[in-house]
């Protein structure tokens, strides 16, 4: 006989986090209701959002048999039984009284802040993606800024639908040219304010960290320069970019409200959110929530990334490329996406963008085959490292990696040469991940007498930022190095101009060791050379998303670390995040 999993059968199979039972525990208290389908429901829709997810999907779980190891066997409620339990409790809603979750007609249950954000996310993306414009001097413009481009070219296709409505988003792969086709949107809405006797757009550029704020600013800079347009056009394109926590005034000690809100929107008549598959759900509703409704609203980004760490793919949802729609029912959002496809970064016949495009069709047989092609040297398929250690290829890669960086003799050349290579890996902690390989390379430079053993810093040690300093100006993901002047140690860090800033290592933020530096980290962005190390056993970290994004930061020489079963799983295991958001939208 068969009966419901107990919450404490769950939280003793790890299948709920503490923070999930109390959760559950205190739900139950306040709804004065104690039965089990309620504990059990309101525990597995937190340990969702503890996975990434926005919402517990109750017909994926409905009749199943949960993994509580050995003993009776138990099974989850059939599903209209589940549904008629939960919406007879206090403590559930459909969302038109106040309930701490809330059932949707799909069968989606969600903590109620989750299902507020994914609500106002969609009405706001879909309120502006109904709006049309068209303006003055549009097609002298465009003809002036994609010359010879015919209609079918797709980054004068963005270019239009972004002038025509006041959302956009423009997807694609390294090096399909998202900032140089963003750069000439802006120029475009530049031009067509001009044309109409407007003011130019205020322009607010963001991205989720500081290193990818940093690099829109640098890739908008260069693309700047090469527009076919007036200078006062050029002038008018904002080159100052922020993170958006920054952007809307985090509040000391909360990670959830800020000085920006609907009662105090951003004076702003453009925004643009770069590395936008970064975003989770709650920052992109706290983001929208703050924009002026009268703003332009512009994503970038990759939709075959790495979704946010936290909960939502908000980029993936908004994509959704593969949903299928006739003619006669078009979805509005499907005329502000775009997906450039064409890559300008690799040379032909390279095996990294062959490898690609292999993972992101999820073709791990294609894959292994362009890893042990004589075709293509520019990637290679190497076994796995022993344990903690490095094994014997990675310390060669490492050395000739860093050549340059431990060669180079003033802080300029020594910051260029740390973008030439890295080692990403797949974990943070355990065998072959970033602690492992940064305490392994240490161990080595302390017995070659590199540097002193047990003091932090020594000279040519390269460091990531690993919190915010907004008093110095230091973000999570910044990376530096700490090299011998005539003054003592210091860190060096780039900046956005002039020569590099110069610190006391004493007065860093937290920062951690970046020979090594994981995946997520790796995002915005890209080195000549990497080194991939994949765990030696397959793990649910482990998916399609994340080594097509590993993959995409190499420009030139790829070699991944690991075994041929393991590349296989991650190919084929793509990353699923459930929520309503993508049904909202394309419905």
């Amino acid at each position: 006989m068969t009966s419901l999993p107990t919450l404490e059968e769950l939280r003793s199979a790890g299948a709920l986090r503490p923070i999930d039972y109390h959760f559950a525990r205190s739900t139950a208290r306040l709804a004065n209701d104690d039965r089990e389908e309620l504990l059990v429901s309101a525990g597995l829709t937190s340990a969702r959002i503890g996975d990434g997810h926005v919402c517990l999907e109750l017909s994926e779980l409905a009749g199943t048999t949960p993994d509580l190891g050995e003993g009776e066997r138990r099974r989850y409620p059939e599903l209209t039984v589940w549904r008629e339990i939960l919406l007879s409790s206090p403590m559930v809603s459909t969302g038109n009284t106040l309930a701490p979750l809330v059932l949707t007609d799909a069968n989606r249950l969600y903590l109620r802040r989750y299902w507020l954000h994914e609500s106002f996310l969609a009405q706001q993306i879909l309120q502006r993606a109904a709006t049309l414009t068209e303006e003055a001097g549009e097609d002298h413009a465009l003809e002036a800024l994609f010359p010879g481009a015919g209609a079918d070219d797709k980054q004068r296709q963005a270019a239009l639908l972004a002038s025509r409505h006041p959302f956009a988003v423009v997807s694609g792969g390294p090096g399909t040219g998202k900032t140089f086709t963003v750069v000439k949107i802006l120029a475009l809405l530049v031009e067509q304010a001009l044309a109409a006797g407007k003011a130019p757009p205020r322009m607010t550029l963001l991205a989720p960290t500081g290193k990818a704020a940093a690099r829109l600013v640098e890739s908008i800079q260069g693309a700047k320069d090469a527009l076919p347009c007036s200078d006062a056009v050029k002038e008018a394109i904002s080159d100052e970019a922020s993170t958006i926590h920054r952007a809307l005034g985090s509040i000391p000690g909360s990670s959830t409200h800020f000085r920006h809100n609907k009662n105090n929107p951003l004076v702003t008549d453009l925004v643009l959110v770069d590395e936008a598959s970064m975003v989770n759900v709650a920052l992109m509703s706290r983001l929208l929530e703050a924009i002026p409704a009268t703003a332009r609203f512009i994503l970038l980004g990759d939709k075959d990334q790495l979704a946010s760490v936290e909960a939502g793919a908000v980029l993936g949802d908004i994509c959704n490329s593969s949903q299928k729609f006739s003619d006669n029912v078009r979805p509005r959002i499907a005329d502000c996406v775009t997906h450039l496809t064409r890559s300008y970064r690799y040379k032909e016949g390279s095996g990294i963008e062959a490898l690609a495009l292999a993972v992101n069709a999820g073709d791990a047989t294609t894959a292994l085959e362009v890893l042990a092609s004589a075709r293509y040297p520019d990637v290679a398929l190497r076994p796995a490292l022993p344990g903690n250690r490095l094994g014997t290829t990675l310390p060669t890669q490492l050395g000739n990696g860093y050549r340059d960086f431990h060669a180079a003799t003033t802080p300029e050349e020594t910051l260029a040469a740390l973008g030439l290579f890295r080692v990403l890996c797949a974990h943070r902690n355990g065998p072959s991940s970033v602690t492992s390989v940064n305490a392994e390379v240490r161990r080595q430079i302390d017995k070659r007498g590199r540097a002193t053993p047990g003091l932090l810093h020594y000279d040519k040690q390269p460091i990531m930022i690993s919190i915010n300093d907004y008093d110095l100006q230091l973000f999570n993901g910044d990376v530096g190095a700490v090299m011998r002047t005539p003054n003592g140690l210091r860190a060096f860090f780039e900046s956005k101009e002039g020569p590099p800033r110069s610190f006391s290592p004493s007065r860093l933020p937290a920062h951690v060791p970046v020979y090594a530096m994981s995946i997520h980290k790796s995002q915005g962005s890209e080195f000549a050379d990497i080194a991939i190390v994949l765990p030696p056993e397959n793990s649910p970290v482990l998916t399609r998303e994340l080594i097509y994004t590993a993959i995409t930061r190499a420009k030139e020489r790829l070699t991944i670390y690991a075994d041929e079963a393991v590349v296989r799983a991650c190919i084929q295991t793509p990353t699923r995040r459930s929520s309503g958001l993508r049904d909202l939208l394309w419905s």
